[in-house]
């Protein structure tokens, strides 16, 4: 497919003589003459490329989209260089931690359970925790839109339920992820149905959700992420890198090979 504009091209350079001059061998065409002769079609015949184009609009675009993060790709190993000089500190403490405690990269994610490109990332970090499972650690770190909504309230759980049991905590976790179009559209009698699937003691979730520790925590990342100047969601420090957004699993990687050589402790 990629091969095709550019043989489309040279096709129309060719057809009926378009090309080239008059008692011209084609065997013999010269790199002037034949950009000279691409020119002079593109000019007078503007719609042929057009047409070329849109017959390989799916070539195109994924040019266009490699072009994309390859600039990307530039733009954030620049940004990186100088993350390495500003060391971040956030709390961590008290949280659960999905991964090797001890592990040489440490990812920080403020992120939102009800947010479309958080969801995205979680996929992406998913990968990345499977794929380097003895590197890479996890914290979560809560900035739901709204605190009183369904991401806020799935955070309170998810904090809660940890301080029962840190595994059930990701699971749960992970079912908010994956089940984010549910959690919107019933909220707290959802997030309450997949407490209960987990075998918790619900009576002390009830009252750990309310409790002092969540109210702590919450407080936390807030202030972590206003110290950061955390826009939006997802955010994640990768040791002291920023990746900002739902990047593509290849970027993402760029920056973990970057941090394996900047270990920072937290």
């Amino acid at each position: 497919m990629k091969q095709n504009i550019c043989l489309g091209v040279t096709a129309l350079l060719l057809v009926g003589g378009l090309l080239l001059p008059p008692r011209t061998e084609a065997a013999t065409i010269s790199n002037e003459t034949l950009t000279n002769a691409i020119e002079k079609v593109l000019q007078e015949r503007p719609d042929l490329i057009l047409d070329i184009l849109r017959k390989n609009s799916e070539a195109v675009l994924d040019i266009a989209q490699q072009g994309s993060n390859l600039r990307r790709k530039h733009n954030l190993e620049a940004q990186w260089k100088e993350d390495v000089k500003k060391p971040r500190q956030v709390r961590l403490d008290g949280r659960p931690v999905l991964g090797p405690k001890d592990a040489k990269i440490k990812m920080v994610a403020f992120s939102d359970f009800t947010c479309h490109f958080c969801e995205q990332a979680s996929k992406t970090v998913d990968k990345l925790l499977n794929e380097f499972p003895n590197e890479i650690n996890l914290t979560f770190k809560h900035m739901p839109l709204d605190e009183k909504g369904p991401g806020g309230i799935a955070s309170a759980y998810f904090i809660a339920i940890a301080q029962q049991d840190e595994n059930k905590a990701w699971e749960f976790y992970k079912k908010m992820f994956a089940h984010r179009e549910n959690l919107l559209a019933d909220g707290e009698p959802f997030i309450k149905k997949t407490a209960k699937e987990l075998d918790l003691d619900m009576k002390k979730l009830e009252k750990d959700v309310k409790g002092k520790k969540v109210k702590e925590i919450m407080t936390e990342d807030q202030e972590d992420a206003q110290k950061l100047g955390v826009e939006g969601t997802p955010y994640f420090l990768v040791n002291n890198l920023v990746v900002r957004g739902a990047l593509p699993p290849e970027l993402f990687r760029n920056a973990i090979e970057m941090a394996k050589n900047n270990p920072v402790q937290h």
